[in-house]
């Protein structure tokens, strides 16, 4: 048995879609130029826990990965009730929502969309009935073979209720052959092709996938005495004081239980392709990954940048947040001070309501404000972590100069973005992509910058310390790990079939 809170179909205005556009849709967030994040998955097995709040604060680390919509679904051993909505965990769940989330086990999910237009129908988890019970599913990543495997269930006769790739996973295990979960898992991964990293639930168990290539990070940790944990970064770990153990391997898949975690299946695809933006830009700073904690990599990435593009200057300044670690990295190397130039409000992006055409007009200055007496009179070294479109560099650069900084020599802790990601994140299409179509100088020119220079992807392999044949750098080179289609968010919207 599953039920659903009532409240789910509440959260969202579907009238305010009406007469859009699917580009329009599929906007960035008000006033940000970083590529999107992915989603989050957490899930718990802990029998005597309150794993309905464990997974609320799992969820809220996670948070950074996905601010559109969050779910919990938790199972008592027979039956799975689920909880989700619209907007950030802490909006979505309170102590009158937790209380009806009760049993042993559960998985949780943070979402922003990458296939499957920003819809409370295209929240997760998602879950349905089966011959083999209740199941729930919480998938991060992009499945490459979607359109085709949707087009399979349809001629099967099997209705669609979401325009979302993880309905179509949800759908292809529940109707997959198997006499039990394990050999319908297993049977899935051999059908499904692109990166992805899933939790799922059933009525007395948990599992954790992870795609072949390894492109979204997952982990597993251990809680107490006979409580274990997978979360998509390990600061999820952390914030509910789990104990890190290890990641969970590219191809496997863990089944979880009163007897603990177990490998049922482990199918590696030939190389590992973990996605280099999770160092540069997704990850939280405090999680570790593949045994290096992000925040140290970042700087790393900072120390590189001095020795590819040096410049004289009086003062070092990150964009806010993700990019001051490498600022700090790079004024440690270069001698030159590090010093926090920018402000930035947290909280602007994550309003529902508009600015108004004066208030639009101010732009990049909603969101971040400079400290005039730390620019004035001073040449600047601005570093960010990455330029996508090139819609806020350059306001960003004028914020500076009006503060009264003489010079902004913007410096940039990761290479070109010249291609768009098709595998989980949101990273613009070829034409709305500054470098694909212009010249470092033509992009500083745009900009307005005094210089500019971006890292090598030489220099941001050796920052990471690893084999460099174990990453995907596609965004960066246009080398992809597998063939890929061009699918659009609004791929399944825009198409009867």
């Amino acid at each position: 048995m599953i039920t659903e809170s009532p409240s789910v179909y509440n959260a969202y205005d579907f009238t305010a879609q009406v007469g859009k556009t699917a580009s329009e849709m599929r906007k960035p967030a008000m006033f940000t130029d970083a590529p999107h994040e992915e989603c989050g998955v957490f899930g718990i097995y802990a029998p005597g826990e309150d794993v309905a709040r464990l997974t609320f604060f799992g969820l809220y680390a996670l948070q950074h990965r996905g601010q559109e919509s969050a779910g919990i679904a938790v199972s008592d051993g027979r039956t799975i009730n689920t909880h989700k909505e619209m907007g950030l965990v802490a909006q979505i769940f309170d102590e009158r929502s937790l209380r009806h989330l009760k049993g042993h086990l559960a998985i949780g999910h943070t979402r922003y969309s990458t296939t499957g237009s920003s819809h409370v129908i295209n929240a997760q988890p998602f879950t349905m009935h089966t011959l083999l019970g209740p199941l729930a599913v919480g998938h991060n990543g992009n499945l490459t073979n979607a359109a085709s495997l949707r087009r399979q269930l349809m001629e099967r006769g099997v209705g669609l209720m979401t325009s979302s790739d993880s309905e179509v996973a949800t759908m292809l295990l529940a109707g997959l052959e198997g006499a039990n979960w394990d050999e319908r898992i297993k049977g899935f991964t051999q059908c499904v092709e692109g990166a992805y990293c899933l939790t799922i639930l059933t009525h007395d168990a948990l599992y954790a996938v992870r795609d072949p290539w390894g492109l979204r990070p997952l982990c597993l940790g251990k809680l107490g005495a006979n409580g274990w944990v997978v979360a998509s970064e390990s600061c999820a770990l952390d914030t509910i004081g789990a104990e890190f153990v290890r990641e969970v391997e590219p191809g496997e898949v863990l089944h979880i239980d009163m007897n603990g975690p177990k490998t049922i299946a482990h199918n590696p695809a030939p190389r590992s392709a973990l996605c280099l933006f999770e160092y540069i830009y997704f990850a939280r700073p405090d999680s570790e990954l593949q045994g290096q904690l992000i925040h140290q990599v970042r700087m790393e990435l900072g120390r590189q940048l001095v020795h590819e593009a040096p410049v004289d200057a009086d003062l070092v300044v990150g964009v806010p947040d993700s990019a001051l670690p490498a600022a700090i990295g790079y004024a440690q190397e270069s001698g030159i001070p590090y010093g926090e130039g920018l402000i930035k409000n947290r909280y602007i992006g994550r309003t529902f309501i508009q600015p108004d055409q004066r208030l639009r007009q101010q732009g990049v200055a909603l969101k971040l404000n400079p400290l005039r007496d730390m620019l004035a009179g001073k040449r600047v070294v601005l570093i960010d972590d990455s330029i996508v479109r090139g819609t806020t560099s350059g306001p960003i650069i004028k914020l500076l100069r009006k503060a009264g900084a003489t010079e902004v020599h913007m410096r940039v802790s990761s290479p070109p973005i010249r291609h768009p990601c098709f595998m989980g994140v949101d990273m613009a299409s070829y034409p709305e992509l500054i470098a694909y179509n212009k010249s470092v100088e033509e992009i500083r020119q745009q900009i307005e910058a005094d210089s500019l220079a971006y890292l090598s992807m030489d220099g941001l392999l050796r920052a990471t310390g690893r084999d460099p044949q174990g990453f995907c750098g596609a965004c960066f080179t246009g080398e992809y790990p597998f063939n890929v289609a061009e699918v659009g968010k609004e791929i399944f919207e825009l198409t009867s079939g």
